[in-house]
C-alpha cells in the first residue's frame, strides 16, 4: 500500500489548527493517533481526505515544519486590550477569497475604462467624525434613521447594502466559509473587514451576527474605506480609547455619528417619558442595538453615567444569554448573490459569458461546485 511520508508534528498542527475535536477526527480517521505518533503513515488517499477534513491545503502536509500563517491585512481586533492571535482556517480562507474577487474586479473596472472612486482615502483619524459621517450620508443619499419606523431590520439592512453597492463598494455577507454550511464563521473571532482600494473597495460582514450588529459593522467598515485603510475588525461598540487602536475608536465614532446623529436623537426623544422606556422605540427608528442607543444617550448627556452603567450591564447580560434561532433553507442562488456581492457576481457572469473569464475561474470565485450550477445561477440573474 502506498504510504506517504509526512511529519507527525505537521499532522498534529493541522488538526489543532482546524479546531475540530480530536474525538471527532479519530472517529473518521481511525489511525490518526498512530500517524501523530509516527508509528505509521497515511496513504495518499487518506491524506487527501484528512486535508479536506481539516481545511488545510494538501501541499502544507508535506512541509518539514508548519507554516507561519498570518492575516494578510492589518488586524485591529483586540480582546481586553490585547491583539488576537492564531486566525482560524475559516477566517483566513474568507479573506483570501475576498482578495481574489477584489483583484479580479479591480482589473475588470480598469479594463472597462471606469474611473477610480474619489472618496476612498479622503479622511484621516484627525478628521471630524461628524463631518465624515455627513459625507458618507451625502454620498450614499441614504440614512437608516430616515426609513419608516415600521421597516424591518432585515429590509433596512438590505437597503443599506444596496446604497453602498451603488456608490461602487462591494459588499459581501456570509456566515460560512467556502459556501459550506458546516463551517460557520465565529463572531467572537471577527465581525467584518474592509479591503480598501480606489477601484474595488470591499466590505465583508459576518452573516452569523444579528442584523442590528451588521448595520453597525457596515458603517464601521465604510469608515475604514473613507480612511483608505484595509482592516480586520471585531467592531465592538464597547471599544474605547483604553487598549484599542485609534483607527477602531475613530471608525466607531463615525459609525455612531452616521447611524445615530445626536441632533436627530434629541429630536426623536419624548421629553416627558423616561429614556429607559424609549429604548425599544429608538432601536426601531435608528435600526441599531440598544447598546448603541445607550452609548449615544450618554454621549448626548441625556442619561448619567450611573444609569448608563446599570442599563449597559443589564443589556449585556441579556445579549449574552439570548439564543439565536438559526435560519435554514432560503433561495440558494440569492444566497450566492449575497455572499459574493450582487455587483461583483453580475460583472463576473457578464465577463464569463463574453468569453473574457474562464468558466473554471468563475466557478472558483463564486464557490460553485460545477458548470451546471453556474448555468442555473445565470438563469436566476436573468430573471431578477
Amino acid at each position: 500500500m502506498d504510504r506517504v511520508p509526512v511529519k507527525p508534528h505537521v499532522l498534529r498542527w493541522a488538526r489543532e489548527r482546524s479546531g475540530i475535536r480530536y474525538e471527532n477526527l479519530t472517529r473518521r480517521f481511525k489511525k490518526l493517533p498512530e500517524w501523530e505518533e509516527g508509528k505509521t503513515s497515511p496513504t495518499r488517499k487518506q491524506l487527501h481526505s484528512f486535508a479536506d477534513a481539516v481545511h488545510v491545503p494538501y501541499g502544507y502536509l508535506f512541509l518539514r515544519e508548519p507554516p507561519e500563517e498570518s492575516i494578510p491585512i492589518p488586524d485591529f481586533r483586540t480582546v481586553e486590550g490585547q491583539p488576537v492571535k492564531k486566525p482560524s482556517p475559516n477566517l483566513l480562507e474568507t479573506i483570501y477569497v475576498c482578495e481574489e474577487r477584489q483583484d479580479w474586479y479591480r482589473e475588470y473596472m480598469i479594463n472597462s475604462g471606469r474611473s477610480h472612486l474619489d472618496f476612498v482615502g479622503t479622511a484621516s483619524i484627525e478628521s471630524s467624525t461628524k463631518q465624515v459621517a455627513s459625507a458618507i450620508t451625502d454620498r450614499l443619499g441614504f440614512a437608516p434613521f430616515e426609513l419608516n419606523e415600521k421597516a424591518t431590520i432585515d429590509s433596512s439592512c438590505s437597503q443599506f447594502i444596496r446604497h453602498i453597492e451603488e456608490i461602487g463598494v462591494l459588499v459581501m455577507v456570509s456566515g460560512v466559509a467556502g459556501n459550506n454550511n458546516h463551517r460557520r464563521l465565529d463572531t467572537k473571532e471577527f465581525r467584518g473587514f474592509a479591503l480598501a482600494d480606489d477601484y474595488a473597495p470591499l466590505i465583508f460582514v459576518n452573516g452569523t451576527d444579528a442584523k442590528v450588529a451588521q448595520m453597525f459593522t457596515l458603517s464601521h467598515e465604510l469608515a475604514h474605506i473613507w480612511l483608505g485603510e484595509s482592516a480586520l475588525s471585531n467592531v465592538d461598540v464597547t471599544v474605547t480609547n483604553h487598549g484599542s487602536r485609534q483607527e477602531e475608536v475613530w471608525c466607531n465614532k463615525v459609525a455612531a455619528d452616521f447611524l445615530v446623529p445626536l441632533k436627530v436623537l434629541r429630536d426623536k426623544l419624548h421629553r416627558n417619558i423616561d429614556p429607559s422606556h424609549q429604548l425599544d422605540r429608538l432601536t426601531s427608528i435608528f435600526k441599531v442595538s440598544k447598546l448603541v442607543i445607550l452609548r449615544r444617550l450618554l454621549d448626548a448627556q441625556i442619561i448619567d453615567r450611573g444609569f448608563f452603567n446599570s442599563a449597559w450591564a443589564s443589556e449585556m447580560s441579556h445579549t449574552a444569554t439570548e439564543k439565536r434561532v438559526a435560519r435554514g433553507g432560503g433561495n440558494f442562488h440569492r444566497t450566492v448573490l449575497t455572499r459574493a456581492s450582487p455587483t461583483f457576481a453580475r460583472a463576473l457572469v457578464e465577463s464569463t459569458l463574453e468569453g473574457n473569464t474562464l468558466h473554471r475561474d468563475a466557478l472558483d470565485m463564486l464557490e460553485l461546485p460545477k458548470l451546471e450550477t453556474f448555468k442555473k445561477f445565470v438563469d436566476f440573474l436573468h430573471k431578477t
